[in-house]
């Protein structure tokens, strides 16, 4: 094989990995994208419940063995799933008790609209998960294991016999699970008439409390709403990568710098922008060592920031 076919095989191989994790990247930043568009608070423990939906699915899958009658390869993708719905729960609750004291109408006109006792609660809120998780669970990595870890589908190029790329299977049905997610919560979003209150109580809080919405309430949705989509993201990523209680560190980071590329307010835009870190991070490898990822993401990230503000998918006036 040439040169030139190497180099084809290698760039195919980093393309459809990045394209793979670029939609579970997505899948979490749209989780951190509808908080913010809602209710424009920014939550610095989303990474913690991405950890929780991880331990959740952990334990639902390998721990208590729940899902036993789904099988190996089955179960832990319908665990991720059902984690979504377990920490929306948490969501609404932390929002009732917690958020809603420094977010929505109950601080609007004082300084700062609440942005700072947001930033103080959250971070608190980011360490008591991490220590209590530490607590919990312990600092022992865990993974969900499954047999698609291991296992590959082989795709035969076409300019050469000896040349093909593959497909790792839990990664390839992680994304596709996170693509189905993203794409029910954008239907939900825009056709739904809870999706009409949710961007109404976006658009306009005093507005739509003048129209009957209970904003407050629509906060509490989307929180729990963008807990629960991130907590799936969790889930996913646990089949193929191992974690710990601090792994949110890892990714909080990854989506922040998502939501701000595809457009602050846009989770359509939140799911591309996961999706070019995605590609980013694994196109980078082929001429960077791979301790520099992260590093070339935030180059990236600077470079598009510079010419476009607004990001890649969004525009200044844009919401949800």
């Amino acid at each position: 094989m040439s040169q030139f076919g190497t180099f084809v095989e290698i760039f195919l191989q980093a393309l459809l990995a990045g394209i793979l994790i670029g939609a579970i990247y997505g899948l979490m930043c749209v989780g951190l994208g509808i908080i913010f568009g809602v209710m424009r608070v920014i939550n610095f423990a989303q990474g913690e419940f991405l950890m929780l939906g991880m331990y959740f699915t952990f334990y639902l899958v390998v721990g208590y063995n729940l899902l036993w009658f789904l099988g190996p390869s089955v179960g832990p993708y319908v665990g991720a799933l059902i984690a979504g719905p377990v920490l929306f729960v948490l969501g609404y609750l932390l929002h009732r008790f917690l958020i809603a004291r420094v977010t929505g109408i109950s601080v609007a006109g004082t300084e700062s609209e609440g942005h700072y006792p947001q930033l103080i609660l959250t971070l608190g809120i980011a360490l008591v998960l991490q220590n209590g998780g530490l607590i919990l669970f312990g600092s022992m990595p865990q993974s969900v294991r499954t047999p698609l870890s291991s296992r590959a589908w082989e795709v035969p190029l076409l300019y050469n016999a000896n040349a093909a790329v593959f497909l790792n299977k839990a990664r390839v049905v992680a994304a596709l699970v996170s693509v189905v997610v993203a794409v029910a919560l954008y239907f939900l979003i825009n056709r739904s008439r809870l999706g009409k209150t949710l961007r109404a109580a976006a658009d306009n809080a005093s507005a739509a409390i003048y129209m009957g919405i209970d904003v407050d309430r629509a906060y509490r949705i989307a929180f729990g709403i963008g807990i629960g989509i991130t907590a799936i993201a969790g889930g996913l990523v646990a089949t193929y990568n191992p974690f710990q209680p601090y792994i949110g560190l890892d990714f909080v980071i990854i989506m922040y710098a998502g939501v701000v590329l595809g457009g602050m307010g846009s989770i359509l835009g939140a799911f591309w922008g996961g999706m070019t870190i995605g590609l980013v991070q694994q196109l980078s490898t082929l001429v960077l060592p791979t301790q520099l990822q992260n590093a070339t993401i935030f180059v990236v990230f600077l470079l598009i920031v510079m010419v476009r503000p607004q990001g890649l998918f969004g525009r200044a006036t844009e919401r949800v």
